[in-house]
């Protein structure tokens, strides 16, 4: 591969036109020994460099449409990885674009899971326990769900959550008596000693007391 053309588009990032017919974008962070002063018109690349260029040049592809994503809504690495690898980029190119959106902080999953959560409460009143089998399913690590919900539940009370989850199975007539209650708040996340509290709160307002 000879380079007919290299053009600075912006900072670490270079649009080259090759001898090949080729024309294609690459950010340095992703070339390991190929040194970016040497991206000049004229310089001649063939084997493994020539090979790196065109990896340099995939992973910015992939980085392109996971930046396309994340402009839509904040994504998670896990899900973002499969959608990539719906629009087939390979794994390693996935992998090199997304260490760097993270490592530039475009892509994080501590930031996910705290949008993923507030906006999950708007719907439905759910405990830590399924708040936090919700984020383990969508490929977030045990320690930055953690700091999510502590984060979340210093903002909102689990007890006022589990009141507002009792509330909406009485209105739609999931509640037929404390047994079934008692089960349905389990499955939504809550803990025994909580729900306990809610429906002794409940039973005492029913009897006036």
């Amino acid at each position: 591969m000879i380079l007919l053309e290299t053009k600075q588009v912006s900072p670490g990032c270079v649009k080259i036109t090759s001898d090949t017919g080729l024309a294609f974008f690459i950010r340095s962070a992703y070339l390991k020994t190929v040194s970016p002063e040497a991206l000049v018109p004229g310089a001649v690349f063939s084997g493994d460099a020539e090979a790196e260029l065109v990896d340099a040049g995939l992973a910015f592809s992939a980085e392109s449409k996971a930046v396309e994503y994340l402009a839509r809504a904040e994504q998670c690495r896990f899900k973002l990885t499969r959608k990539l690898l719906e629009k087939q980029f390979s794994r390693g190119h996935i992998d090199a674009a997304l260490d760097y959106l993270e490592g530039v902080q475009y892509l994080s999953d501590g930031r996910y899971a705290r949008a993923w959560l507030n906006a999950r409460k708007i719907s439905h009143a759910e405990g830590r326990i399924r708040l936090a089998a919700e984020l383990a399913a969508r490929g977030i690590s045990r320690e930055t769900a953690r700091q999510a919900l502590d984060e979340f539940f210093s903002e909102n009370s689990e007890m006022e959550l589990c009141r507002r989850a009792y509330q909406k199975l009485l209105r739609s007539k999931k509640a037929a008596d404390r047994e079934a209650a008692f089960r349905a708040l389990v499955q939504r996340g809550f803990g025994g000693g909580m729900i306990r509290t809610v429906l002794e709160e409940a039973e005492a307002g029913r009897a006036g007391i």
